[in-house]
């Protein structure tokens, strides 16, 4: 008889500790507040009169990047929001896809 392999019997981390879960919560705000710098970097680019036009077709691009990056990054806020609320990975996570799919759904 095949004994089962102790490697997949535990978790391979620890759980998070509640303030573990809190200093993500607040890198991923961090994270929002860089993202929307890069937006408006974009949207001023854009904007600018003087700017040839594949500097504002680049910001074009870039634009379509930022708003697929403010998403996932709210989805990420939506799931440590949950965590921090005492809610477990798997709800939280459901709730960060049900977002996501929310997003592409538009």
């Amino acid at each position: 008889m095949k004994m089962p392999s102790p490697y997949y019997s535990k978790h391979k981390n620890p759980p998070l500790t509640e303030d573990e879960i809190k200093e993500k919560y607040k890198d991923i705000q961090e994270e929002m507040q860089e993202v929307l710098e890069w937006k408006k970097e974009e949207e001023a680019k854009l904007a600018d009169a003087g700017a040839s036009p594949q500097k504002k077709a680049a910001a074009k691009r870039a634009l379509v990047k930022v708003a697929r990056r403010i998403n996932t990054v709210q989805g990420q806020i939506i799931y440590w929001k949950f965590r921090v609320k005492g809610e477990s990975h798997f709800k939280a996570n459901l709730e960060k896809n049900e977002y996501w799919a929310s997003c592409s759904e538009n």
